[in-house]
């Protein structure tokens, strides 16, 4: 995940998570006098702020308000991190109001900036001052009535804190008398083959979900609202304005993204579902050749990895290894762990990470409180103060996340020197994609120079490459739906009344999937998924999924690496590595297409990368679904909240 840093200059698109952050400012009932230096910088930014409010500006003045807003928002931004993080490691009432309190505060600041900047609207500034008052416009967030940020502000509180807590604690059945966290729910729906109990496991999650829905309309409409108060249509489309197009430009270049790879998730999609049908028998599949959503391996059905012992080849030698056995036989622990993903950014020429990421990151679940245990990567000073808060497990999985977490923060050292408005990825999918492409060299012969395995074992590239799809290709369609729903909830195409239909819509649509029990208008499902009462844009991991396999060929073409794609591996390789670096160095300075060319040469997204490098698997699809009779697709049902049971 992304840090909550960049979320809250990416059009203030996670609102919820930038502004329940923010501590709270001094009391102004406080009796106590201000020093006298607050005093007067308090007078110094009024004068700026209330300086020539009437007449046309002139650049002088843009130029010293842009400086002024810049030096607030960056002291703002650093309480918002330190009180965030807080709130996230020790989840109480007490933090929750606290961060409510803030965020109050927070917005009623934005609020007086849009009202500000509307000032300088119409005026012709060079370069580097354009692109800061665009960023900043779609930055700030506008809710003039004082009752309406203060409903927001806890709704944003309530929503994220509520899946913090949230557990499943079933009154009958295997798991009587406990409690299941959603770390929990995943170990179980990851490693058991009971179709009853995935089933149970999968309708109990989904009641943390079901409370949240009278809050999240009211959330929603509050958004868009604010949106609107800033000229945009809604805040759906404020969220589309962040990638240097215009909105509806950008929902066409991203369904011409999925068009270019659906056919490789087709033809893994019916591969799948004719091998859960062996395990499970017909009733694995649903109506008109869907796939039961709790029997893929993951709460969501977002990642089917955890599944490749009923799907991979029964006569492959597989992959050679299993990597979280040699991290458990080899007693690597959680820091460990770290310690790895950290060497491979060193080995392209990064610097070591500070000492205080050692110090203050969380890198296990405590036992004595609730923490949002989602993985998050955190720059809280905008400088070096750089931390992970994850809550690692000894497993595969888990290593390649540390590497995904850990480009978040390289990326954010890098373009630390920038103007703070420049300070982001060069867009979302960018921050995402970076740490995503080092782990894609995670491969055997990596593994044997860090002494993770003493030969490269004979393996089979199908079986590598199948257990790469079940996650990576399985996952297209579940980042492209998140925010197509939410965009139809902010427009108002969906309304309340068919939240849940709307939901299983896209979901039979794009992921030919269903639920496994009727669902109703009395669920609400998708707040079973952290970003959704977290408010944090999906469309991001999306197009770092597409991203990474386009800056992984480009690292690897640097690298001088010949011989198929997926065989690649620029551990080492510093020219490779210089390269990736003056692209972070940019941040969002220009326009993502000159920073994307900066790195592949290539200015547009496209995915004929991750084509290319799962090419052998897709030949290798087709021929099994065509021995086996299996025509890849499905039709979506008349009913999507209608089950198997």
């Amino acid at each position: 995940m992304t840090t909550p840093r960049a979320l809250c200059l990416t059009a203030l698109i996670s609102v919820a998570l930038c502004a329940t952050a923010f501590s709270q400012p001094a009391d102004a009932a406080n009796p106590d006098p201000a020093p006298a230096s607050s005093v007067a910088a308090a007078q110094s930014e009024n004068a700026v702020h209330a300086s020539n409010t009437t007449g046309k500006p002139t650049l002088a003045e843009a130029e010293q308000w842009m400086a002024q807003t810049e030096t607030e928002l960056n002291d703002l931004t650093v309480k918002l991190s330190r009180a965030q993080w807080v709130q996230a490691n020790f989840i109480t009432d007490d933090t929750e109001e606290m961060s409510a309190e803030a965020n109050e505060r927070l917005i009623t600041a934005q609020t007086r900036l849009a009202e500000q900047v509307k000032r300088f609207d119409g005026m012709k500034f060079p370069p580097e001052l354009d692109r800061k008052f665009k960023l900043l416009k779609l930055s700030l967030f506008s809710l003039p009535d004082k009752k309406d940020r203060e409903d927001f502000t806890r709704l944003a509180s309530s929503l994220e804190g509520d899946y913090g807590k949230g557990q499943y604690c079933p009154t009958t059945g295997k798991f009587t008398g406990k409690c299941l966290s959603i770390g929990d729910i995943e170990k179980i729906m990851a490693s058991s083959r009971d179709p009853e109990e995935l089933k149970e496991v999968w309708v109990g999650w989904r009641t943390v979900g079901a409370p949240m829905r009278e809050r999240y309309v009211r959330f929603m409409d509050l958004q868009s609202k604010g949106a609107r108060e800033l000229g945009f249509k809604d805040m759906g489309a404020m969220w589309r304005s962040n990638y240097d197009m215009p909105p509806d430009q950008f929902s066409a270049e991203v369904e011409r993204l999925w068009q270019q790879v659906q056919p490789l998730y087709d033809s893994l999609h019916a591969y799948v579902r004719t091998q859960l049908i062996k395990q499970y028998g017909a009733d694995a599949v649903g109506r008109n050749g869907m796939i039961r959503a709790d029997l893929l391996g993951n709460p969501w059905a977002q990642a089917w990895g955890n599944v490749y012992d009923i799907v991979g080849p029964k006569d492959s030698k597989g992959r050679g290894y299993d990597l979280t056995g040699i991290l458990k036989e080899k007693k690597i622990n959680e820091l460990g762990m770290v310690h790895y993903g950290e060497n491979f950014f060193k080995s392209l020429g990064f610097a070591p990470l500070p000492k205080t990421f050692w110090e203050r990151s969380l890198f296990v679940k405590p036992r004595d409180r609730d923490v949002v245990c989602h993985a998050s990567a955190w720059d809280i000073d905008n400088k070096d103060d750089l931390r992970l808060k994850m809550c690692i497990q000894i497993r595969d999985e888990d290593f390649v996340t540390v590497h995904h977490e850990l480009g978040h923060n390289f990326y954010q050292r890098a373009y630390n020197h920038q103007p703070f408005l420049f300070q982001n990825g060069a867009n979302d999918g960018f921050h995402e994609a970076i740490g995503d492409t080092i782990a894609l060299s995670i491969t055997p012969a990596y593994l044997k120079q860090v002494g993770l395995i003493d030969t490269v074992p004979q393996s089979d590239d199908t079986a590598l490459l199948l257990k790469q799809a079940l996650d990576k290709v399985a996952f297209l369609p579940f980042g492209l739906l998140i925010d197509q729903w939410r965009w139809q909830v902010f427009s108002g195409q969906v309304q309340p009344a068919d939240y849940n239909k709307a939901w299983w819509t896209l979901r039979e649509k794009y992921q030919g999937v269903m639920p496994p029990v009727t669902r109703t208008e009395a669920d609400f499902d998708p707040g079973a998924k952290y970003h959704i009462p977290a408010n944090t844009p999906y469309m991001r991991y999306f197009l770092a999924d597409i991203l990474e396999f386009q800056f992984y060929r480009a690292m690897c073409r640097d690298a001088g690496h010949t011989g198929p794609l997926h065989t690649c591996s620029f551990f080492g390789n510093k020219q490779a590595g210089a390269k990736l670096n003056k692209m972070l160095e940019m941040g969002m300075s220009k326009p993502w297409p000159e920073a994307l060319k900066e790195l592949t040469g290539e200015d547009h997204m496209d995915a004929s990368a991750i084509m290319e490098y799962f090419a052998p698997l897709k030949a290798w699809l087709d021929k099994q679904n065509a021995a086996a009779g299996v025509t890849p697709g499905w039709t979506p049902d008349s009913n999507p909240q209608a089950g198997l049971y």
